[in-house]
């Protein structure tokens, strides 16, 4: 299946750029990339998923080929998930699947609590639908004032962009992000860096730089709350299950007693299929998963393994 189109929709401080794959007619997936990515994270992946859906990945605000936020307008949690809507209004869309890779599962996953009868499926790519941590209650304070000093910082010292060659930026990229191979590397720089006339420079907004600085990190009892306005089907693709059904994941905290509304199932892939649900009383989706393979240099099953997503 291949690329159809690039989009580019209209919001006040510019454009969300996307792309989509599939017929328009067909039932409406949105793809939601993970922190400091893009768009492109989805293209090795897309092609392994079933044809009878159209699949639409954005680019977050101040990522990719995205507008950058204005001047003064922070990037914080809920704007990205209002970006979410924004988008499923440009493209008139009442009802439709998310797929969220880490970053954007949380995105997708606060959407679908705050816009329950929008979404049909949530599938979770190494990701939760909320951010829980016990253990950073106590820094909650410490990462809004630093991330309101860090956009302060950057607005007052006005640099222009840092200008490399590909090559350098390509082997900053990889030293920063070890996790990913070469060919990733270079797949993501496509539409994560522009052009210019003595080298590259990177795209994305620099007053985005530590996930903890935008997302909101909840209490036990509002991810209770949260988690009981779902209404979508829901698939938790891990490979780490320990991130999944830890003493403190919302997973865990469900199970103890809180009531799951939809249906939730879960795979763990990894050499094999494991055949252990996340919750008790869940069913793990038998895939057949194989050894994982990397998409965007981070883990997902290989060839056609997630065909039964939409099964659920």
């Amino acid at each position: 299946m291949g690329l159809i189109s690039e989009l580019k929709l209209a919001v006040p401080w510019g454009h969300i750029a996307a792309k989509a794959w599939g017929s328009h007619q067909a039932a409406p997936v949105l793809c939601l990339h993970g922190w400091l990515d893009n768009a492109n994270s989805f293209d090795r992946l897309i092609p392994l998923l079933p044809k009878d859906f159209h699949y639409v990945a954005m680019d977050f605000g101040g990522h990719g080929l995205s507008s950058h936020y204005s001047q003064g307008f922070p990037y914080y949690h809920q704007n990205f998930v209002s970006e979410v809507r924004r988008v499923a209004a440009a493209l008139k869309w009442n009802r439709f699947s998310l797929l969220g890779h880490s970053f954007g599962g949380t995105v997708g996953g606060m959407f679908s609590c705050i816009f329950p009868e929008m979404v049909d499926k949530l599938i979770l790519l190494e990701a939760l639908p909320v951010v829980l941590d016990t253990n950073e209650m106590d820094n909650l304070l410490t990462y809004k004032r630093r991330a309101i000093e860090h956009v302060l910082q950057v607005e007052a010292s006005r640099k222009p962009a840092q200008v490399v060659s590909p090559e350098e930026m390509l082997q900053w990229f990889l030293k920063n992000n070890s996790h990913v191979g070469e060919a990733c590397g270079k797949h993501l720089l496509q539409r994560g860096t522009t052009q210019v006339a003595t080298g590259v420079s990177l795209n994305r907004d620099r007053r985005i730089i530590l996930p903890e600085y935008c997302l909101d990190i909840i209490s036990r009892e509002l991810l209770v709350q949260y988690i009981k306005n779902l209404q979508a089907r829901i698939l938790l693709v891990n490979q780490r299950p320990s991130a999944a059904s830890g003493l403190h994941s919302p997973l865990n905290i469900l199970s103890g007693g809180a009531q799951v509304p939809p249906p939730l199932h879960c795979i763990h892939p990894g050499p094999g299929t494991w055949q252990e649900p996340c919750l008790p009383g869940t069913r793990l989706l038998s895939t057949g998963v194989q050894k994982a393979g990397t998409h965007g240099g981070k883990s997902q099953p290989q060839g056609g393994t997630l065909h039964t997503l939409w099964d659920i």
